[in-house]
């Protein structure tokens, strides 16, 4: 069996919504770049907002329930200090699926963390995708491009999360 369809045709007075469209290929989106005196002054005031929070005492969180102790003070917490692991950590082979942990990634040219995460499996979390991979290689590169010096490392705080 064979099916066709009926040819539809514009009465006199009907409009065509496409009748003047003139169809072009869409252009590729250009990948945007961070200029570098935008750079300099994005890392100049994260650098004096952590200055500042390191140097200010920070406002006392209260509980309304007596909640199981700490497992360390977050306050005492100062990421340029803690332990350095290679940012290739999560290629290393792994006897455990890891612990819990607050790891940290610090721009040690600058002393700027860059970013701050947790986990509970240390040895699993940065495998396959993670888009912080993604956010210090776009950070590097810019570095590169612009002869700026940077030192991007992880740290890690073992089991202190929770």
């Amino acid at each position: 069996m064979v099916c066709t369809f009926p040819l539809i045709t514009l009465e006199r007075n009907q409009l065509n919504l496409f009748s003047d469209l003139i169809v072009t290929p869409a252009r590729t989106a250009e990948t945007l770049l961070m200029r570098l005196e935008a750079l300099l002054k994005w890392k100049s005031q994260i650098f004096e907002y952590q200055q500042k929070v390191q140097e200010n005492k920070p406002p006392q969180q209260t509980a309304l329930f007596d909640l199981t102790p700490k497992h360390c003070d977050p306050d005492q917490i100062d990421p340029l200090l803690l332990r350095l692991v290679p940012m290739s950590f999560y290629r290393m082979p792994v006897d455990s699926p890891g612990s819990t942990c607050l790891y940290f990634i610090i721009d040690s040219a600058a002393s700027v963390v860059l970013y701050v995460g947790e986990t509970c499996r240390s040895n699993k979390r940065w495998q396959g995708i993670h888009a912080c991979k993604d956010y210090i290689a776009s950070y590097q590169d810019l570095h590169y491009r612009y002869g700026l010096l940077s030192s991007s490392q992880r740290r890690i705080l073992v089991g202190c999360s929770g």
